[in-house]
């Protein structure tokens, strides 16, 4: 369905698109392929992020329900425990991320780090110290490393177009949710199981995750497919692998080639990793904040319970906006999509720059900033268009985006956000505007992107022309052949 078509859709129409997952007009095997994929691939990705941001959470939320008072922090520990997190993130991304295109491995990997960081998790509720926490916070982001980036990898390598952004979008939703069911999980443990078993509820979040966790990476043994190009499971047949690599042909989707120093050599050469690279690093420092609802609502003095719950409004909208804002730009330009959110989430951020402003507005400005959540679906969508006909190269970027988009995750909040003193959480009489900036500026490279890949498509277009009509050329007209008697 090209743009211009897309344009006279009816709001019906709009609303049948959205839905409209296995098209009438594929082929019966086709459809039949994409629902094997859907439950395979959906499922054990989702599942996976779910507990990946449920344990990316759990430590905010142990924080501030009763980890701070127990082992009498009173600096910036929240941030030197992310700090630990990211740091691993950051080290292991790249190589995830390429070991994660080796058709030999892609089947195995997710699963066997997801075993390894459920027993992390489950030793994070038995810390006696503050020191064991920030070993296992390391060990924990380097076994996650490629699980969300990699996820978007294994996707672009089994759909396209349309399909691809409505999975990624669908996929995104489990980040929020893992967040928002964190907040709930606490406290339900905050209130339930404090002192059961001698141990304080915000332990009890630790083993509760883990009790998710192990499951899930069992599951991934048996269902995940890896690449089309991976050993096959038990549910797809040999015509179902052989449908999937003639659909990755008509999509101009590269298969997995050699793996080697010309991957660095060549994706250097090109303007794709310089312009998705900054985008990313554009969104981590300008939604850092977006997620730290719970210190105001301790700093203005909310109870326990509301400090959990209240901040899931704003999961709950970045859930809808993830589906629904990643399902409409594959129907409407993306450009459209991403320029309505970043119109709402700059209302968000005058208002925290501002402050002092009524606090049911205030609420408003939070919840708002959950809009939000469609970014990261479409901005990793479009690298997997936009790359597809390089799968090293769309691994590499995949990777280096985390990778220098974290490695600024590490610092900056330390400057712009910190947890305490005269410009701490959560006023950020710094880091608000400072974020605001970051966001318009990746509002600006994601257009730049846009328009620097549809200008490389129109040249490539033209170029074919060229060759087309010289290689007709030369049938018609073989080499000196027309001057011969």
């Amino acid at each position: 369905m090209d743009i211009e078509k897309k344009g006279r859709l009816s709001l019906y129409g709009v609303f049948k698109e959205v839905f409209n997952w296995y098209p009438s007009e594929y082929p019966a095997a086709e459809r039949k392929l994409l629902f094997k994929l859907d439950l395979s691939i959906l499922i054990f990705a989702c599942l996976c992020f779910f507990v990946k941001y449920l344990d990316q959470t759990n430590i905010s939320n142990a924080y501030v329900s009763g980890l701070k008072e127990d082992f009498a922090l009173n600096g910036n520990e929240l941030n030197y425990f992310n700090g630990c997190y990211y740091t691993a993130y950051v080290i292991f991304q790249i190589p995830g991320l390429l070991l994660l295109s080796r058709p030999q491995l892609a089947r195995w990997l997710l699963p066997t780090l997801e075993v390894l960081w459920g027993i992390c998790t489950f030793a994070q509720s038995r810390v006696t110290n503050v020191q064991q926490l920030y070993v296992l916070r390391v060990l924990v982001g380097m076994l996650e490393a490629p699980v969300f980036a990699g996820t978007h990898f294994i996707l672009g390598s089994w759909y396209s177009g349309p399909e691809l952004f409505k999975r990624a979008g669908t996929w995104f939703i489990c980040n929020p949710l893992g967040t928002m069911v964190s907040g709930y999980l606490q406290a339900a443990a905050y209130t339930n199981l404090s002192g059961v078993g001698g141990m304080p509820g915000w332990r009890w979040l630790f083993v509760i995750d883990g009790i998710f966790t192990i499951p899930i990476a069992l599951i991934g043994f048996i269902i995940f497919p890896g690449i089309p190009d991976s050993p096959r499971p038990f549910y797809l047949t040999a015509d179902d692998t052989a449908l999937a690599k003639k659909r990755l042909e008509r999509a101009k989707i590269q298969k997995p080639g050699k793996l080697g120093l010309d991957v660095f050599k060549r994706t250097l050469r090109r303007w794709h990793i310089y312009a998705f690279v900054f985008c990313y690093i554009c969104m981590i420092i300008s939604g850092y904040a977006l997620s730290y609802m719970n210190l105001w609502l301790k700093a203005e003095g909310f109870s326990v319970v509301q400090i959990n719950q209240l901040p899931t409004v704003e999961y709950a909208i970045q859930i809808l906006t993830s589906w629904v804002g990643t399902t409409l730009a594959a129907i409407y330009p993306s450009w459209i999509i991403f320029s309505g959110m970043t119109a709402c989430v700059t209302f968000s951020f005058i208002c925290m720059i501002v402050w002092k402003i009524p606090t049911a507005l205030k609420f408003v400005a939070w919840y708002v900033f959950g809009l939000a959540g469609c970014s990261s679906p479409i901005l990793y969508s479009t690298v997997n268009t936009v790359v597809k006909n390089d799968s090293e190269e769309r691994a590499l970027i995949l990777g280096a985006m985390m990778t220098f988009g974290y490695s600024f995750q590490i610092w900056v909040p330390l400057l712009l956000y910190p947890t305490v003193g005269p410009v701490g959480a959560p006023r950020w009489p710094i880091g608000w505007p400072v974020g605001w900036v970051f966001y318009l500026l990746l509002y600006c490279g994601f257009i730049t992107a846009i328009l620097l890949h549809k200008r490389s498509t129109l040249k490539a277009e033209e170029d074919d022309e060229t060759e087309s009509s010289a290689v007709e050329e030369s049938v018609l007209f073989p080499t000196g052949a027309q001057f011969k008697e």
